[in-house]
């Protein structure tokens, strides 16, 4: 017989209920809620986090208590308050749940609909050992001695403790099943850190009975709560952070120290007294003075930092009271150290680090646009501007935003969305540790969606009409994350674009002092031309200006991120000074995030890109992301190479070709250079591009000289010119600072004069070398003849026999080393190969050098070693010439190309790392030994180009430590600013080199 639909759905079956469990049926049957009365009941059971958690958990219940059940089943159907905790708290949490169970009467103190207070608390949990005052002459009203103090103590105080958590944990979750009052986050932090400071008095009271007990307490002994137990937000599990100061720190004070912290850890909750001074190594109990000294003297900013928390917390709250007002002062002055700003990164460093990778996007506390982010940037604007101002002198996060916000330092939206933000965030941890009661802050896997959907629903988020409740909860998670993240641009920079330009009509605005100080904890050192940067930008009231305004918090933050702010800064306002007509820079800016990032990474590391990006603005669209990667990396050396002939070529007069030439090669450098600095190419294809572009550069100016002498002449050129590269050029590995070495060779042309015919040539060599090195704004092109035979006293340019002959005759074993690099790089290509056949008899003999000329060329080596190193460089440090440096590497290997290159074909090769693939190869070393000189050459060079990228001048002496030696590191790739741990790898890596150099040159 088919049943009415009336009677079918009268009471709601278990798939209707969301139970999932096989026995859910079963279970509300024996129950007794499979009927119509008990309807209620049963949505209620519903709307439970976990449903069949609760009704399994109930079920476990009903067989503990036996008889009791029927009290529990009438409360259930007559009290819906109750019926909401009761169902929330088990629907939460299975830690309550097996609570409960183990003890059934603990329900009864659910039916209590408010919290009890502070003075409750302690009065009861002191109730359960029976504590009373103590007395005697260090007698004060937070200090109590336990009639009961033996092992069973932990106990019972566990289970006292844990009936007043569940009560405040069934109101808190009572409103996602029933229409009950929500708990505000404050209101249930404030709850729990009174719960822990009453248990922290009885745990006290136990340790007093232990320790002293047949005499008052000889000792005053104040307990300090730090970190959210000091700022009265602690969470549901937590450790506790505690300080003790005590008159006299002797040994009875230490025993009751230690022994509270024993009682304590066993009862409730685990004690860290980790931040007292020298952390773990330090002395558990000191005076006031020892600490007022330590402070004073050896204390750190991240100390100072904490100390922001602290709070007298029970025993000797006098004593606890005369601690804070003697050390509160040296908090709100900490941010004038000098050291401020450098430990302020650092501790951020160190807290990013903290998180695995694969859990950054789900840790609430540590990873990105997490906790700790805003509880970081709001203790460091109360560090900067609580010294001049009282109202920030709170420990809350919350308590301090609306200080903040009500001061002006943060924009009253701001402070709202992130207070907002804040409070989701510890919502979800809450519901996290209450899963379990254990210490937890991370969210379930994105494949967890069971976990997901319980979360969702302990935090009472629900569907949305277009999402369940599991994407909504995602949505406010990524929502509030990316919020968090951009907690910097809203805290501290939207302030100090209010103080110089009015964006809102009704915003606070900084005095000119706090912006200043702001800026100085931010990194700048020079905080007062940061502000006259900032009053420029946005000066006037222009469209542009507007726009400033509004991309400048998000643009200083990323500036913050870098090695030179204030460099930055001044660099950003001249290039945007420089585009001022330029209506596309600010679009691209607001429009293209990436492009901005990468704008403000670049102008804050290096000195060498700013002049170039004003005069080559075009490369600043390059900066953004195309389908395939980052638009940077799309031109190829051989393309860029063609772009610069081609455009050369247009013009008849050689400076107008030249201009053309410089320009893209200006362009090319740009690119190249911010490519590199963003870690988008490796040193091989740096020095590639570098080198590629300086042969085309080269080749376009020879072209244009050629063309105009022969118009200048009226006749075709009386002879064939090459430009041969030497050196780096030649094997197409140029940095940023190094000049091109070059010989030029002629050849007159059959019926030419010879002695007109090298005329000639040599005018044309002098004209391309004058037009290279004219002054300009970019860097310098010098064209370098001093390889030359008879050096800088030898003619500039000769002929392929004058070469042939100088070479057989008087060639000296250093000019025949330098012949290793030389290689055609511009002009008639016959002719340079012609000249590269005849040097090779010189640089390959048949049999190899002589042991003579090895001989002289291990004396001109030790020569160099002792004599070329500039004064008072340092020979670990100096890239170039010192100890395992570029010098090294390089005679290493034309030393092994001396000896075996008549025997190994692969070694006619100008490129210092091509060569050493084939010495790898061919086995003429060990592939270890190659491998340390190999990571040498990189290494060596890559600090040198990060040298001029940062300087923005050639040099090759790595600094000592400092911001300078931090941002060639940065630059360098290095993965963090510590230019000390840079330095020590750099050193580390030439010393394994030398050793090699040193046995090759001594084999």
């Amino acid at each position: 017989m088919v049943r009415p639909p009336s009677a079918r759905s009268a009471v709601p079956g278990v798939g209707r209920l969301g139970l999932l469990e096989p026995s859910a049926a079963a279970s509300l049957r024996e129950l007794g809620w499979d009927n119509v009365e008990s309807i209620p009941v049963l949505w209620s059971l519903s709307r439970a986090p976990d449903a069949d958690l609760a009704l399994s958990t109930l079920m476990r219940l009903r067989e503990s208590i036996g008889d009791g059940w029927d009290a529990i089943d009438s409360a259930i159907r007559t009290d819906t308050s109750l019926r909401g905790r009761l169902f929330a708290l088990l629907g939460s949490s299975s830690a309550f749940g097996d609570h409960l169970v183990a003890a059934p009467e603990s329900w009864e103190g659910l039916r209590r609909k408010e919290l009890p207070g502070r003075d409750e608390l302690i009065a009861d949990l002191l109730a359960v050992v029976d504590a009373a005052p103590e007395e005697g002459p260090n007698a004060t009203p937070m200090l109590f001695r336990a009639a009961i103090s033996g092992p069973e103590v932990a106990a019972s105080l566990r289970k006292r403790y844990r009936d007043h958590l569940m009560l405040l944990a069934a109101l808190d979750l009572a409103a996602t099943v029933e229409n009950e009052p929500v708990l505000p986050y404050q209101v249930v932090g404030r709850q729990l850190t009174d719960l822990a400071d009453a248990a922290l008095t009885a745990a006290l009271a136990v340790a007093v009975a232990r320790v002293c007990k047949d005499e008052p307490v000889p000792v005053r002994l104040g307990v300090i709560a730090m970190g959210k137990c000091g700022a009265r937000e602690l969470n549901y599990v937590s450790d506790v952070d505690v300080v003790f100061v005590a008159e006299p720190a002797d040994a009875t004070a230490t025993r009751l120290a230690a022994e509270m912290m024993s009682v304590a850890s066993q009862a409730f909750f685990e004690v860290d007294a980790a931040l007292r001074p020298e952390g773990k190594a330090g002395a558990l109990v000191r005076t006031l003075d020892s600490h007022i000294a330590y402070y004073k003297r050896w204390a750190r900013t991240w100390e100072f930092q904490a100390l922001l928390k602290n709070r007298p917390a029970t025993g000797d709250i006098a004593l606890g009271e005369q601690y804070r007002a003697a050390l509160m002062p040296m908090v709100w002055s900490a941010s004038e150290r000098p050291d401020f700003v450098a430990d302020v990164q650092a501790m951020r460093r160190r807290v990013e680090d903290l998180v695995p990778a694969d859990l950054r996007e789900r840790e609430l506390k540590l990873g990105r646009g997490s906790l700790r982010d805003v509880e970081f940037a709001v203790q460091l604007l109360q560090l900067v501007h609580g010294r001049v101002d009282e109202t920030l002198h709170v420990q809350g996060t919350v308590e301090a935003l609306t200080a903040l916000a009500a001061g002006g330092y943060v924009g009253r939206d701001d402070a709202a969305n992130l207070t907002a933000s804040y409070e989701f965030l510890r919502l979800l941890e809450h519901r996290l540790q209450l899963q379990r009661l254990r210490r937890t802050h991370t969210l379930p896997a994105d494949d967890d969606e069971e976990g997901m959907r319980w979360l969702a629903r302990a935090a009472h988020i629900r569907p949305d009409g277009r999402q369940d409740a599991v994407g909504v909860l995602g949505s406010e998670i990524r929502r509030n994350a990316v919020r968090v993240r951009r907690l910097h641009a809203k805290l501290f920079y939207r302030p100090l674009l209010d103080s110089v330009v009015r964006l809102e009509p009704d915003a606070l605005r900084l005095s000119p002092e706090a912006a200043i100080r702001q800026l100085a904890a931010l990194g700048y050192a020079a905080p007062e031309h940061a502000l006259g940067h900032l009053k420029a930008l946005t000066g006037g009231v222009s469209r542009k200006g507007r726009i400033q305004a509004l991309l400048l918090p998000t643009l200083l933050e990323w500036l913050g991120e870098t090695p030179n702010p204030d460099a930055g800064l001044l660099a950003y306002r001249r290039v945007s000074e420089g585009l001022a007509d330029q209506i596309w820079f600010l679009r691209e800016l607001r429009d293209e995030g990436a492009i901005a990032q990468r704008l403000m990474i670049v102008l804050g590391s290096s000195e060498y890109l700013p002049d170039l990006l004003i005069n080559a603005p075009e490369t600043i669209r390059m900066y953004a992301d195309g389908p395939s990667g980052p638009l940077l990396l799309g031109p190829q050396p051989d393309e860029v190479a063609r772009g610069i002939l081609t455009a050369a070529a247009r013009y008849e007069d050689p400076k107008r070709a030249v201009a053309a030439a410089r320009s893209l090669r200006r362009h090319e450098l740009a690119r190249v250079a911010s490519a590199d600095l963003l870690g988008m190419l490796e040193v091989p294809q740096v020095c590639r591009a570098l080198s590629s572009v300086w042969v085309a550069v080269l080749e376009a100016s020879l072209r244009a000289v050629i063309r105009a002498g022969e118009a200048e002449r009226g006749a075709p050129a009386p002879a064939d010119i090459a430009v041969i590269g030497m050196g780096r050029l030649g094997g197409m590995e140029l940095g940023y600072g190094s000049d091109a070495d070059v010989l030029f060779v002629c050849d007159p042309r059959p019926g030419e004069d010879e002695t007109k015919a090298v005329k000639w040539a040599i005018g044309v060599a002098d004209r391309v070398q004058q037009l290279l090195g004219a002054p300009s704004t970019d860097p310098p092109l010098h064209v370098d003849a001093g390889l030359r035979p008879e050096g800088r006293n030898g003619a500039l340019v000769r002929t392929l026999a004058a070469y042939a002959a100088y070479y057989q005759q008087w060639a000296q074993p250093w000019e025949v080393q330098a012949l290793l690099r030389a290689h055609q790089v511009a002009g008639d290509q016959e002719l340079g190969v012609r000249f590269l056949h005849v040097i090779d008899k010189v640089r390959y003999p048949e049999g190899g050098v002589s042991a003579e000329a090895v001989r002289e060329i291990r004396r001109i080596k030790a020569r160099v070693d002792a004599e070329r190193l500039p004064r008072g460089a340092d020979p670990a440090t100096h890239t170039k010439l010192g100890r395992g440096g570029l010098a090294d590497i390089e005679w290493t290997v034309q030393l092994v190309q001396l000896r075996h290159a008549h025997e190994v074909p692969g070694l006619h090769n100008t490129s210092t790392l091509e060569a050493l693939d084939v010495i790898e190869r061919t086995e003429l070393l060990d592939a270890q030994d190659v491998a340390l000189l190999r990571d040498a050459w990189l290494t060596a060079t890559n600090a040198r180009n990060a040298l001029v990228l940062v300087r923005g001048k050639p040099s090759d002496q790595l600094p000592g430590p400092g911001r300078l030696l931090s941002a060639v590191a940065r630059v360098a790739g290095w993965p963090n600013d510590d230019g000390s741990e840079f330095l020590d790898h750099y050193m580390r890596v030439t010393r394994r080199a030398k050793a090699v150099v040193e046995r090759v040159f001594g084999a």
